[in-house]
C-alpha cells in the first residue's frame, strides 16, 4: 500500500466505515428484494433501499454513541425495531405471512452497520455475508430439515453435548497413577473420534447408495470399516457376481483407516508424523492399489446398500465406554512399559487392535509425549493396525464367499508385512 493511499484511508476512516455499513445493508437488501421481486412497488416492507439505509443508520447510531451520548444506539435501535414491527404487523393480515425472518434481517442489518463503525469491518462483513447466504438458501435449508431423521438430529445434539458442554467442564491436568491420565485430553479425543464418525456417516447418507461401492467404502472407513466389511461379506454370499467389487470396497474402507491414524497423530503429537508416515502410507497404498486393480478388472454397473452400522458412535453410552477404553489403555501402557519394557507396549497394541485402532492410536500418541519412546509408539500403532486389518480379513474369509476372502486376504497380508518391516526398520 503506497503512502498516498494509506494517508487517504487514515484521513477518511470514519467515512469509509459508514460506506461499508451502507454497502452491507445493500447486500442484505438485494437478497431480500430479489425474494420479493414479483411484488408491486409499496408492497415490499423492506427492500434494497430500506436495508441500505438501516445499515447506514446503525453506523450513525454507533458513531453518535461514542461522540454525543451512549444512549444514542439503544434508543435508535428501539425506534428501528418498533417501526419494523409496526410495518410487519400491518402487512400480516394481507400477506398471511407470519414469518419474522424479514424483521430479524432488518435488525441484524442495523447491528452490522454499528459493528462496521464501532467494532471491526471484517467481522461486520463476514456476518453480513453469512446472513445473506442463510436468507438466500431458505428452500435448501428447509429441504435438509425435511430429510433429517430423528436419530440423526439426536446424534447431532449429543455431539454438541459432549463437545461444547461437557468438554470445558473437565479438569485439564495430569491425574491418576503415574500421572498417566488427563480427563480433558481423554474426552477431547472421544469428541474427535465421534466427530469423524459423524462426518463419515453423513457423507454416506448424503451421497446415497447410488454412488456405488467406491463412494460408500471410502467414507465408511471414517465411521466403521468393520461394519462395512461384515455388510459386504454378507452381500458377497447373496450376490456372488458382485464379489470382486465388494472386495475392492472392503480394501478401500480398510485403507481409509490409515489416513485417519495420521490425522489422530497430527492432532495429538505432530512429532510422530515423520516416522509414522512411511509405514502407514505404504500400508494404505498397497490396499488402494489392490482395490483399483480389482475394480478395473471387474468393473461393471453395480449398486450396493449403505452399510447399516450396529451402533451409533454418538450415543453417550458408547462415548463413555470409549473414554473408559482410552483410560484403560493409557494405564496399561504405562504399567506394561514399566514391567515389560517395549514388549509390553507391543502386546498392548496387538491386543487392543483386535477391537479398535482409534483408541490405541490416541492412547499411544498421548503417551509418546514423555512416557514411551516415539519409535516404540510408531511400531505399536502399526502392530495395532495390522492386527485390526487381519481380523477384518478373517471376517471377509469366514462370512463372505471364497472369492471375496481370497481377494481381501492377499493384499491385507502384503500390507501387514510391509508395514511391520518398515516400522521395525525405523
Amino acid at each position: 500500500m503506497d503512502e498516498v493511499t494509506q494517508q487517504f484511508i487514515v484521513g477518511n476512516e470514519m467515512a469509509i466505515r459508514l460506506a461499508v455499513a451502507l454497502l452491507l445493508g445493500a447486500l442484505i437488501g438485494i437478497e431480500r428484494g430479489w425474494v420479493a421481486r414479483t411484488r408491486e412497488a409499496g408492497e415490499r416492507i423492506a427492500g434494497v433501499r430500506t436495508h441500505a439505509l438501516v445499515g447506514l443508520l446503525g453506523g450513525i447510531a454507533a458513531l453518535l454513541s461514542t461522540t454525543v451520548t451512549e444512549w444514542a444506539f439503544p434508543l435508535i435501535f428501539l425506534a428501528v425495531a418498533g417501526s419494523a414491527l409496526v410495518a410487519y404487523r400491518a402487512r400480516m393480515p394481507l400477506s398471511q405471512d407470519y414469518s419474522i425472518t424479514g424483521l430479524v434481517g432488518v435488525l441484524l442489518t442495523f447491528c452490522f452497520g454499528a459493528i462496521a463503525v464501532a467494532v471491526d469491518l471484517a467481522l461486520a462483513t463476514t456476518c453480513a455475508v453469512i446472513t445473506a447466504v442463510i436468507l438466500d438458501n431458505k428452500r435448501e435449508i428447509h429441504g435438509l430439515l425435511n430429510q433429517l431423521q430423528a436419530h440423526e438430529m439426536d446424534a447431532g445434539l449429543k455431539l454438541l453435548l459432549i463437545s461444547v458442554v461437557m468438554l470445558p467442564l473437565l479438569p485439564d491436568r495430569a491425574m491418576g497413577p503415574g500421572a498417566a491420565l488427563n480427563p480433558y485430553e481423554i474426552w477431547w479425543m472421544v469428541v474427535m473420534v465421534a466427530a469423524i464418525s459423524f462426518v463419515g456417516y453423513f457423507a454416506i447418507r448424503l451421497g446415497g447408495p447410488e454412488r456405488g461401492v467406491l463412494f460408500t467404502s471410502l467414507f465408511a472407513g471414517l465411521s466403521s470399516s468393520t461394519a462395512l466389511t461384515l455388510h459386504f461379506a454378507r452381500l458377497s454370499r447373496q450376490h456372488q457376481e458382485f464379489s470382486p467389487l465388494l472386495a475392492a470396497g472392503i480394501l478401500i474402507a480398510c485403507g481409509t483407516m490409515f489416513p485417519r491414524i495420521l490425522l489422530y497423530c497430527l492432532v495429538i503429537n505432530p512429532a510422530l508424523l515423520a516416522p509414522l508416515a512411511l509405514p502407514v502410507t505404504a500400508m494404505a497404498m498397497l490396499l488402494y492399489v489392490a482395490a483399483l486393480v480389482i475394480w478395473r478388472s471387474h468393473r461393471r454397473a453395480a449398486k450396493v446398500d449403505r452399510p447399516e452400522l450396529n451402533q451409533n458412535p454418538l450415543e453417550l453410552r458408547m462415548a463413555l465406554l470409549f473414554g473408559v477404553l482410552l483410560a484403560v489403555i493409557m494405564l496399561l501402557g504405562h504399567w506394561l512399559q514399566d514391567w515389560l519394557g517395549d514388549a509390553g507396549v507391543y502386546l498392548l497394541a496387538a491386543t487392543s487392535g483386535m477391537a479398535d485402532v482409534g483408541a490405541v492410536t490416541l492412547s499411544l500418541a498421548r503417551l509418546s509425549h514423555g512416557t514411551i519412546a516415539p519409535d516404540t509408539v510408531v511400531l505399536g500403532i502399526v502392530i495395532a493396525a495390522a492386527v485390526n486389518n487381519a481380523i477384518k480379513a478373517g471376517m471377509a474369509a469366514t462370512v463372505g464367499d471364497r472369492g471375496l476372502g481370497r481377494r481381501v486376504a492377499v493384499p491385507m497380508a502384503g500390507s501387514l508385512l510391509v508395514g511391520l518391516v518398515l516400522a521395525w526398520g525405523l
